[in-house]
């Protein structure tokens, strides 16, 4: 699969809790790309959401 690149661009603002939680994840767990963890927890997030709102055979 071919690698699409990164043009769109969003930013967020954490508060000081949200900021302190993510930063002793990151070190907890080793994350050294913090990005690469926002991006994958928010699409594995909404994808679950919309798998979820698919309408099942005996719904």
């Amino acid at each position: 699969m071919k690698k699409q690149p990164r043009e769109h661009r969003i930013s967020i603002l954490l508060n000081e809790s949200e900021q302190r939680t993510l930063e002793r994840f990151c070190d907890k767990y080793g994350v050294s790309n913090r990005s690469r963890l926002i991006r994958e927890t928010l699409m594995r997030a909404i994808l679950r959401k919309l798998d979820s709102d698919q309408p099942t055979l005996f719904d």
